[in-house]
Parts: structure tokens; C-alpha cells; sequence
């Protein structure tokens, strides 16, 4: 009898209380909100993490659209396609960084392989310090950017837009429009480590990203460039020589721009003055860094984001044709996330700020 009583006040026939019955939900709900907040902060303090969650899905519903996407031929496609914009990028992401711009790197990037064209093939001379001149010249090129930029005042908008129309012409002027043939004694083994390799282009590109994530944040050279773009008058109170990292900085993005070059030519066999898509190349790197959550107002930026970002923009490109979309709305779709990330930039800036996510 008292065993009778006892299973009826546990809850009869097996049914627990109605206050245990809640707790099971209720903690469930706990365990999710957690996880969430944990999700979320997460996504606060790793700005990489919301591009390649992006990156990631992009590739999930692409490769459910076309079994092709994922084969090994055609992510050398896009490996190829992400390499030149995101070395490029990676330029962008120091210049930006630092508070300024160059819109002239994709014409260095079609300068340098002509340059390297010249000296083989017009004064005889060999390959390598062939290379060496057309690298030392693009770092020419920026240091000129970041000397009128620094030392005579003006926007780097205006300095490198003009620098941008300056090597057109001579691009157009000394090759006459007309693509050249690679130099005979650049065939073969340097050819291959300089983009004709399957996977050369994404090589040189992991190794640059790697070495510049160290240097924009383990390095004295990386806080200077924060600080000036950051807090410029605080950088120069502090005695950082803000000319100095700007100019620098220029003439990185250049020989970048030309490294990118250089790879393209020797992957398609040929020297083209449209390399790269011409202005094309340029605008696809600044898009690149700030889909990766680097600042255009400069002081904060990364270069593992400017990586994804580039990845991105191959990954719509490449899954586009293969689902037999036209490549017109590209561009919507390419304006649209330059403007939803710089939103979302905005707002996960905020919530750095404060510490809160």
C-alpha cells in the first residue's frame, strides 16, 4: 500500500512532475543559447570566421548545383583564379591598412612581364636578373606612388590614379597594344615554378599569405602600419616614421602586383597588356580585402580575410559558369557584398570595441 503511494507520488503510471518534466527543455534551451553565444563570439573576435563560413556554404551549394565543382580539375580552376587577386589583395590589405590606396597595381602586374620581355629579348639579358630588374623597377614605381603621396600631400586616390593612366600609356605605347610570346630562355623549369605548374599560382600564393599574416601581426613593421593608419598623429607623437611605412607599403603592393603578373604570363603562355583583366584585376583585390574585413578608413585589416575574400569571388565566378548563369549578374552580386560586408564590418568593429557579442 505504502509502495502504491509512493509510485503515485513520483507521478503515477511513470509521468514525472510537470516542474521535472520542464527541465530537460529547459536546459536543452540553456545548452543552446550557450552554444550560440559561443558561435557568436566566435564570429566577433576571429574576423575570418563569417568569410569562410561563407566560403565554405558557397562551395556546398555549388557542388549541389554541378557535381564538376569539386573535382581536382576544377578546383585548380579556381586555385588559379584565387591566386593573382589574392596576392594583389594582400598589398591592398597593407595599403589599406595604413590609410591609403593604389589603384595602379594591376597595370605594374601588366608592366612587369613586358619589362622582363625587354630586357631578355631586346639587351640579352638572362632570365633571372631579368626578373630581378622588372621586380626592382615595380618597387620603383610604388616608391614614386608613396613619395608624392607622403612628401607632396596629395590623396592616394588621385596620386595613383594618375600613376594608373601614366603606365597605360607607356604599357600601350612600348608593347603597341600586342601580347609577346614568353622569352625562350624563360621556358621550362623557371616557367614552372612561375605559375605553369598546376599548382605554382596557389603556392607562391599560401607563401606570401603566410609570410605577410606574420609580418602585419607579429612584427614591429605590422603595429607601425596599424598605428599610422589607426592614429596617424598619435603614430608620429609616438615616433614612428609614418612616411616611411606608407612608402614602404607602396612599393610592397607593386612588387606584389608585378609577382601576380609575372605568374599569370607564365601560366597562359603569354605576355598580354590586358593581363589580369586590366583594371579588372585591381578592383577585384580591393573587393577581396574588404570582403575579408579589412577597413577602407584604415587601422584594421587582415590578410588571411583578403585570402577568403579572393576565394569567394572565384568560387561565384567559377560556379556561375558551370550552372550556366550569365555573367552579368555577377556584378549585382559582387556590388551587393562589398556593401553587406562593410556593413557587417561596421558593426562587428562595434562589437569589438565595447567587448560585447
Amino acid at each position: 500500500m505504502h509502495e502504491t503511494v509512493r509510485e503515485g507520488a513520483a507521478g503515477g503510471a511513470g509521468v514525472p512532475p510537470a516542474g521535472q518534466e520542464a527541465a530537460p527543455s529547459a536546459v536543452r534551451g540553456r545548452r543552446i543559447l550557450s552554444m550560440l553565444g559561443r558561435v557568436g563570439t566566435v564570429l566577433v573576435r576571429w574576423r575570418e570566421a563569417s568569410v569562410l563560413i561563407v566560403a565554405l556554404g558557397m562551395a556546398v551549394y555549388f557542388r549541389a548545383s554541378n557535381d564538376v565543382f569539386l573535382t581536382p580539375d576544377n578546383l585548380r580552376n579556381i586555385a588559379q583564379a584565387t591566386a593573382p587577386a589574392a596576392i594583389v589583395a594582400i598589398g591592398i590589405v597593407l595599403l589599406l591598412v595604413s590609410g591609403e590606396i593604389d589603384l595602379s597595381v594591376g597595370v605594374v602586374a601588366a608592366l612587369a612581364p613586358f619589362l622582363m620581355h625587354y630586357a631578355v629579348d631586346l639587351y640579352g639579358v638572362p632570365v633571372v636578373p631579368a626578373l630581378l630588374l622588372a621586380f626592382g623597377i615595380s618597387a620603383g614605381i610604388g616608391f614614386c606612388n608613396g613619395f608624392i603621396v607622403t612628401k607632396l600631400k596629395v590623396p592616394s586616390l588621385v596620386a595613383t590614379l594618375g600613376s594608373y593612366y601614366f603606365l597605360l600609356g607607356v604599357l600601350l605605347t612600348t608593347s603597341h597594344a600586342y601580347p609577346a610570346q614568353i622569352p625562350e630562355q624563360a621556358r621550362g623549369r623557371i616557367q614552372t615554378i612561375f605559375g605553369a605548374g598546376d599548382w605554382a599560382s596557389l603556392t607562391w600564393c599560401l607563401t606570401i599569405v603566410v609570410i605577410f599574416h606574420i609580418v602585419l601581426t607579429r612584427t614591429r613593421w605590422g603595429l607601425h602600419t596599424i598605428s599610422v593608419g589607426g592614429n596617424p598623429i598619435g603614430a608620429t607623437e609616438a615616433g614612428i616614421r609614418t612616411d616611411r611605412i606608407k612608402i614602404g607599403n607602396f612599393m610592397i603592393a607593386s612588387v606584389l602586383g608585378a609577382l601576380a603578373g609575372l605568374l599569370e604570363a607564365f601560366r597562359i603562355n603569354s605576355i598580354d597588356p590586358n593581363i589580369g583583366g586590366g583594371t579588372a584585376l585591381v578592383f577585384t583585390a580591393i573587393s577581396a580585402a574588404v570582403i575579408g574585413g579589412t577597413a577602407l578608413a584604415g587601422g584594421s585589416g587582415t590578410v588571411i580575410g583578403a585570402l577568403l575574400g579572393a576565394l569567394i569571388l572565384a568560387e561565384l565566378q567559377n560556379g556561375f559558369n558551370l550552372i550556366g548563369i550569365s555573367a552579368n549578374p555577377f556584378q549585382l552580386i559582387l556590388g551587393g557584398a562589398i556593401l553587406l560586408s562593410m556593413i557587417a564590418n561596421q558593426y562587428l568593429s562595434r562589437l569589438r570595441r565595447t567587448g560585447g557579442a
